[in-house]
């Protein structure tokens, strides 16, 4: 562990000094990081397999036009390659099956052209070494040992490794592509919902377009399957085109809708609406560098993240302005969605995590703006109308376990239905926030989803305390799961509603506490688990959390003892004196992938690192530990 000692030796003076330094560095870079118009936008880490697949669906729709960028493109690819010859979804992840078959795959156009020859040597060898070779049957079975039945990202990869050609042009590279119903398409979202069908609609571009090539390449043998997709082909293309976002990109996402784009265009569908509109998203995508990010970005995540950082030691006051704070308001007021998503058929009242046409409403955006709206501005007029919008969408989103699923209820056999131990507590925090300004009957309703919602969450609990994150994980952990980061979001969250609640629900947050305090690495940081190496974002979550337990301890009477807070003291200022040394007094943030994109595609953002020291350095301000 750093000691006293230490900071003198790095830094010259004493502790209270640097501490004071970072704050200023690091509250200095997230204000800078805004945009003229006064929110934050951020950057999602460069992809590999985003890359592979964008520029994989120029070369398909015209690969002359298009040269200049599928070479940048590859070049990344090549400069990006790990040393065993793999890629993994970032430049700092390990190489696996997902990634390197795409990124061989997107290899194909180049053909002879000896830069790349060793490139695609070395990743038909590690292909080899994962999969036995890298014929189709082989290919095929190593992706159903990672997705297992689930063919929503595996019927993609295989798609278009077939298309490349790398399997021959004969039936015989489209045998273990297996067909999608394509057809599920026409019916009615109510329909799907109410038959229990295992289809979303966030899944229907790449249900259609996968499942209208691999009919287009090999039909299937049945005639009534045969008889019911060739009368579903064209009123499945004018659902896709009714989907498709003002954008181009579906979901704001490089992969699907580059998947939606090479599929089309490979049938001779490259003039189609759908195809123009995906191109023009693919190439407006691209970074300076020749990658492309998974998602265009996480602006309203960021933005609310960054309003709940600043304000947590004296307020916002100090850091924002009057106008400036405005400017964000009026902007979150913006992004809320006031009708019916047409895409996903989302009630009004949600937040999406992005400000563009390609985002739909979800449970931890729409919190988080609640929440954030409640920092920047007092209940006015103006804001009260969102705020109710926003609690009753959250109240219809519960699940019948009482927990919150990230899309839409659910029956919880998809990571779209799934309840979250992080989202519902994050809804709690939203719905407790806002709840003496609700009108009494909207009251009553709040306070029976936050009973059930706390319940969920002392169900959900593991053994050794813990809570497990839907969106977020880290590749180094057991199960690739962040117990730290999980459990210290629903500490923060909760803390104070669970014990009004529920208060024999302590003995739940006590449990909480002395297993993060007992994660902690020696070098007084927190990494994704126990012995994991500790990393800014998930010290900082760390801190946050046993800050605003200590808060609220001394805050009660007859406070209970099972952590006595000179431990959790302790552990507070080992985490900050980490975050000091780590972050070179807030002027250096490396991030790490801890984040989790749709199929399970990690992805580290920018100012996520930036956020969570300020919060945790904010909220320490406020508990004047040194």
């Amino acid at each position: 562990m750093t000691t006293k000692s230490n900071f003198k030796t790095n830094y010259g003076d004493n502790k209270a000094s640097s501490w004071a330094r970072t704050q200023t560095n690091s509250v200095k870079i997230l204000l800078d990081a805004r945009l003229a118009d006064g929110y934050w936008r951020g950057a999602l880490s460069g992809s590999a397999l985003a890359t592979a697949t964008a520029l994989f669906a120029l070369a398909v729709v015209n690969q002359e036009k298009y040269s200049r960028l599928i070479e940048k493109g590859l070049l990344w690819l090549a400069e990006n390659v790990n040393s065993d010859g793999g890629w993994g979804d970032t430049i700092v992840s390990d190489s696996n099956i997902s990634t390197t078959v795409l990124c061989w795959a997107a290899f194909t156009p180049t053909k002879d052209d000896p830069q790349y020859q060793k490139v695609v040597e070395r990743a038909t060898d590690w292909l080899t070494e994962q999969a036995g070779n890298t014929r189709s049957k082989n290919i095929a079975q190593a992706l159903t040992r990672r997705y297992g039945h689930d063919r929503t990202f595996s019927a993609p990869i295989l798609t278009m490794s077939a298309l490349s050609g790398r399997w021959g042009s004969s039936n015989q590279a489209w045998q273990y592509v297996k067909p999608l119903p394509f057809e599920w398409g026409v019916i009615s979202h109510r329909w799907l919902k109410w038959l229990r069908l295992p289809v979303v609609s966030y899944a229907l571009p790449a249900l259609i377009a996968i499942g209208q090539v691999r009919y287009h390449f090999l039909k299937p043998r049945n005639p009534l399957a045969l008889l019911i997709r060739h009368l579903a082909r064209n009123k499945t293309l004018s659902v896709l085109q009714k989907i498709q976002p003002d954008s181009g990109g579906f979901l704001e996402a490089i992969p699907i809708t580059s998947f939606v784009v090479m599929s089309l265009a490979e049938m001779g569908l490259k003039d189609h609406t759908v195809v123009k509109k995906g191109v023009e998203f693919i190439t407006a995508s691209m970074r300076e560098d020749g990658s492309w990010p998974i998602d265009t970005n996480l602006a309203t995540w960021v933005t609310t993240l960054s309003v709940k950082a600043l304000a947590g030691g004296s307020g916002l006051n100090k850091h924002l302005d009057s106008k400036e704070r405005q400017k964000i308001v009026d902007w979150l007021l913006m992004q809320q969605h006031r009708t019916e998503h047409p895409y996903t058929q989302a009630a009004p009242g949600g937040w999406a995590w992005t400000d563009l046409s390609g985002g739909v409403p979800d449970a931890d955006d729409t919190a988080g703006a609640l929440l954030a709206l409640r920092k920047l501005a007092e209940p006015h007029e103006r804001i009260l109308p969102a705020v109710k919008a926003g609690v009753q969408w959250l109240l219809k989103l519960q699940n019948r376990d009482g927990g919150i699923p990230t899309f839409c209820r659910g029956w919880g056999k998809l990571p779209f239905d799934r309840s979250g131990a992080d989202l519902t507590a994050h809804a709690v925090a939203a719905w407790d926030e806002w709840f003496d300004i609700l009108p009494k009957q909207l009251q009553k309703r709040t306070q029976k989803a936050i009973y059930k919602a706390i319940h969920y969450l002392l169900r959900v609990q593991r053994p050794e305390g813990s809570w497990i994150p839907l969106w977020f994980a880290n590749q180094a952990a057991p199960g690739r799961e962040n117990p730290t980061y999980g459990t210290a979001r629903v500490v923060s969250a909760v803390v104070e509603p669970l014990i009004r609640s529920v208060p024999q629900a302590w003995l739940s947050l006590e449990k909480a506490l002395q297993w993060l305090i007992k994660i902690k690495n020696d070098d007084g940081g927190w990494g994704g688990a126990q012995n994991v190496v500790s990393s800014i974002e998930e010290t900082a979550v760390a801190v946050q959390a046993l800050q605003k337990y200590y808060s609220v301890c001394n805050h009660i009477e007859g406070q209970p003892t099972g952590v006595p807070s000179t431990k959790v003291k302790e552990a507070i200022d080992a985490g900050i004196n980490w975050l000091m040394v780590h972050t070179k007094e807030g002027t250096e943030f490396n991030p790490v992938p801890i984040g989790l994109y749709f199929a399970e595609l990690w992805y580290y953002e920018k100012l996520y690192p930036i956020i969570f020291t300020v919060a945790a350095l904010e909220q320490n301000a406020r508990l004047k530990s040194w």
